[in-house]
């Protein structure tokens, strides 16, 4: 009981900081937007802006649900909106319009850019936005920054509408000496104001510096006492009667608009709702980190959009899960979806107790304010990326979006972010290699033990036959770099081996160039291998049948191998058979004296040696020995092949090696009469030779030389696997 009174309190004192943050800023924004019709409209613009700033924080956190987030009008819907307005008045797009026209536009742009929120949440994109690249948000917020600060220059400056910024900078005798004091006090007081204290919020203290010092002029100056008509204040407040009546109002002016208004605000309106998303969901992340806790994107998309909606309806301005006021009210302790309620409850008793002082605003105070705010969104660190190549791309996307932004508008901006998202990412793709590995048959192999001989023409003839691990995105933008570092094995090799475990994605180009190696392996005999082929990409296709219905596999070309080992040991076999040294009569058992571990033996040593071994038949897929269990006993495989497993959790097992014709197996506890560490199982009908420790100590009594040959060799064939395992530890290291 008593936590949840210390928590309601938190959340008391949270929104009604929040509150004091976010006022101020959203009359700002209500009459940045709304001056651009005229200064006539400033009052009804501050009312907008604290409708908007009341209908999100009442409803958005209700449904939203991310404990902490405060919602009010924010930057890039001023930015935005003030375009289209101005756009709108100037007709930029078609013949100019009266403000009674760009009114229903405006609402329609609210309205529809809340719908496509609340479809961005519903359909789960959520977390497709977060993953916009920096640089590209950076940009967008930079431009709408730079955006507000030109529009607030004349405003600050006391500019006549009619008078452009070039015009208006170069001509002192056009400015309102008035209006700079009191902006001029404003920013002051608002830069410094976090040495001053911390806690009041630094609009606050600036609005109240700005309001003091205009009626300190007034004392010198009894005209600026004069509220109608008077362009230096916002004026009293305008209301357009119920809520009722103005959710009707709202309604019926957009339903009037015609298919070409409706055209007019569709780019608006999506490029609005992206940013709007965006900001919310960058506030977010960071009250996630101060929380520690997770927000759901998707529903907080939803509850920001139906928010907008509300805001539409009470005829406000749209906005976002805003950081300033977010911040403030975690730091006086809101931390529930209650704070953001009672931040909305705090603007309409802020609106029924200071109505008529709000009218007293200057408008030199908010473009301070709003000066303020446009600078502290420019990313002014991104210069620090010209100092080093690799940021210099990075550099260029936001200074293009801004200069996009700027020189027309932030419709356009979002465009040129879309385009230059796409460069971030083919960038990345090609900065990286998708070449993981590339190794030849001298430097790696597959888990079939071979003989001496074998291995050595292995070592001398393995350029001939090269495996690639990929990784990766393998599109048009990553073909040609594979190319290239394929192209000097093109001119040597018989076999490329593609493993293709790590591919994420594959595009025609690729498999273009499959083809292409394929063609020319071809030429000189060879042939081209996949190997972990996945059965489905990100964008769930399987892999097999794409390359298919494009003609690369299944028409006798391209070697399909279902594991890396497979591939591995058939191209091993093809060059084996190229050297003569594979052994064309696999299927006679071989006799003791072609064994290599008795090579040198004599008659009688080899007569004496017979008598020891045990002959014994595994049908395929039988047990030879399995982990664990006790023997002193050496295999060596006279027909067939042993596969060594070895066990893992889950009844699962790790294929060790194969072992072929004219090798051995066992030889470890046939040294320390130890317990098997793996399974053995016969990968095909197999003939062995059984030789028990025993009967081998027996015969080395009487066969002194045999048995030092023997030991030797074991030693000797012991020592290169733990080379093999030395160089095959290396290789997962390095990876």
């Amino acid at each position: 009981m008593r936590q949840d009174a210390s928590s309601w309190i938190g959340d008391l004192w949270g929104g009604l900081a929040a509150m004091l943050v976010a006022l101020p800023s959203s009359i700002a924004f209500g009459v940045l937007i709304y001056s651009a019709l005229g200064p006539e409209y400033a009052g009804r613009g501050a009312m907008a802006g604290i409708l908007g700033a009341a209908a999100l924080g009442l409803v958005a956190p209700l449904v939203g649900r991310t404990g902490g987030l405060v919602s009010a009008p924010c930057a890039p819907s001023a930015a935005v909106l003030a375009a289209l307005v101005a756009g709108l008045a100037a007709g930029t797009a078609g013949p100019p319009l009266d403000p009674q026209a760009i009114l229903p536009l405006l609402a329609a742009t609210a309205l529809l850019s809340a719908l496509l929120q609340i479809a961005y949440g519903a359909a789960g994109g959520g977390r497709l936005i977060k993953f916009i690249p920096y640089p590209v948000v950076s940009g967008y917020l930079s431009g709408v920054g730079a955006l507000i600060a030109l529009g607030q220059f004349p405003k600050l400056l006391g500019l006549a509408r009619e008078v452009p910024l070039a015009g208006g900078l170069l001509s002192p005798g056009a400015w309102r000496w008035e209006g700079i004091i009191v902006g001029g006090v404003t920013i002051a007081v608002m830069a410094g104001a976090a040495r001053l204290t911390k806690r009041v919020p630094a609009a606050i203290l600036g609005l109240a510096a700005g309001m003091g010092a205009y009626f300190a002029l007034a004392v010198f100056h009894p005209a600026l006492m004069r509220l109608e008509g008077n362009p230096l204040l916002i004026g009293p407040l305008e209301t357009s009667g119920g809520l009722l009546e103005a959710v009707t109002a709202h309604l019926r002016a957009v339903a009037a608009a015609d298919l070409a208004s409706v055209r007019m605000v569709v780019i608006p309106a999506l490029t609005l709702s992206v940013l709007l998303s965006i900001d919310t969901l960058k506030t977010c992340v960071v009250l996630d980190a101060l929380t520690r806790r997770r927000h759901n994107s998707n529903r907080e998309l939803v509850g920001q959009g139906l928010g907008n909606l509300a805001s539409f309806a009470a005829g406000g301005v749209p906005g976002a899960g805003t950081m300033g006021p977010t911040l403030i009210n975690v730091a006086s302790g809101g931390r529930s979806p209650r704070a953001g309620v009672l931040e909305g409850l705090f603007v309409l008793l802020a609106l029924l107790a200071l109505g008529r002082l709000i009218a007293w605003v200057p408008i030199a105070a908010l473009a301070g304010i709003m000066l303020v705010i446009a600078f502290r969104m420019v990313d002014w660190g991104v210069a620090r990326l010209l100092r080093h190549p690799a940021g210099r791309l990075d550099f260029a996307v936001i200074a293009g979006v801004v200069l996009a932004a700027v020189t027309t508008d932030l419709i356009t901006a979002s465009g040129v972010g879309v385009a230059f998202a796409i460069l971030l990412f083919i960038r990345d793709q090609v900065r990286g290699s998708v070449l993981r590995r590339k190794l030849t048959l001298a430097q790696t192999s597959s888990k079939t033990r071979r003989l001496p001989a074998e291995r050595e023409v292995l070592r001398r003839r393995g350029a001939e036959a090269v495996f690639c691990e990929l990784q990766g995105n393998l599109f048009f933008g990553t073909t040609d770099q594979l190319h290239t570092q394929l192209e000097p094995d093109l001119e040597r090799a018989r076999f490329i081996l593609l493993d293709l475990r790590r591919v994420q994605s594959v595009d025609y180009t690729a498999a273009h160039l499959f083809d292409q190696l394929q063609s020319r392996l071809e030429e000189r005999g060879g042939r081209l291998l996949f190997s972990g082929m996945p059965s489905a990409l990100l964008d769930r296709r399987d892999f097999r049948a794409y390359l298919a219905q494009v003609g690369v596999v299944g028409k006798g070309g391209v070697i399909v191998s279902p594991t890396l080992d497979g591939a591995l040991e058939w191209m091993e076999e093809r060059l084996l058979e190229g050297a003569g040294a594979a052994q064309r009569d696999e299927e006679r058992p071989l006799e003791a004296r072609e064994f290599d571990l008795f090579r040198g033996f004599d008659a009688d040593a080899l007569k004496a040696l017979k008598s020891c071994l045990e002959e014994r038949a595994v049908e395929e897929g039988g047990a030879v020995f399995t982990a664990g269990a006790p023997g002193d006993e050496l295999y060596l495989v006279r027909r067939g092949g042993v596969r060594l497993l070895l066990p893992l959790e889950g009844d699962q097992r790790h294929h060790l090696a194969t072992v072929g014709r004219g090798d051995f197996f066992g030889d470890l506890a046939f040294l320390d009469r130890g317990r098997r560490s793996a399974d053995a199982v016969a990968k095909a009908p197999t003939d062995l030779y059984v030789l028990s420790r025993a009967r081998f100590d027996a015969l080395a009594q009487t066969e002194v030389p045999a048995a030092l040959k023997m030991y030797a060799r074991l030693a000797l064939t012991l020592a290169q696997r733990l080379r093999e395992a030395d160089a095959a530890l290396r290789e997962l290291e390095e990876r």
